[in-house]
């Protein structure tokens, strides 16, 4: 399955993880206009990170 996932450089943490089938390029930028608009704000540097999970 693949994943996008939603990094903040300056926490060093991960905001959020989509699944990619779900949730398109657009709906990601919405969510991230407005869910994690705060971190924007606060002038963090978020990226997004695309990778693919495999299960055992």
């Amino acid at each position: 399955m693949e994943f996008t996932e939603i990094y903040c450089i300056n926490c060093r943490k991960v905001l959020g993880i989509y699944n990619i089938r779900f949730y398109k390029e657009d709906k990601i930028n919405e969510l991230m206009k407005s869910s994690h608009a705060l971190h924007v704000r606060e002038g963090h540097h978020i990226v997004t990170r695309k990778f693919e999970k495999t299960s055992l």
